[in-house]
């Protein structure tokens, strides 16, 4: 599972108003056009992905509960896939 918040760099509780300024952020950023990294067009398509679920009330809250849902279900590959990606974006940012 994706994590939509990691990938704006964003808090759980982050506003709408915050959601957007990362997502312009983030998607000016990873723009192919203008990033030649080798990731840069997929992590693009995962701060489009990010921005278009948790800018949405009714996605955003479906989302919230499926994460919380597989927090409970597989704690440890859930601590996993977090680590891995906060890595990662450390890393490459």
């Amino acid at each position: 599972m994706t994590d939509h918040y990691s990938a704006l760099g964003l808090a759980a509780n982050a506003s709408l108003a915050d959601i957007k300024k990362a997502f312009r952020q983030k998607a000016s950023f990873y723009h192919p056009d203008r990033n030649h990294a080798a990731d840069a067009a997929q992590r693009f398509a995962a701060v489009q992905k990010a921005y278009e679920v948790l800018s949405d009330d009714a996605a955003r809250q479906a989302y919230d509960d499926n994460r919380r849902r597989n927090l409970l279900d597989d704690p440890l590959q859930t601590a996993r896939e977090i680590w891995q990606t906060y890595t990662h974006n450390i890393l490459v940012s």
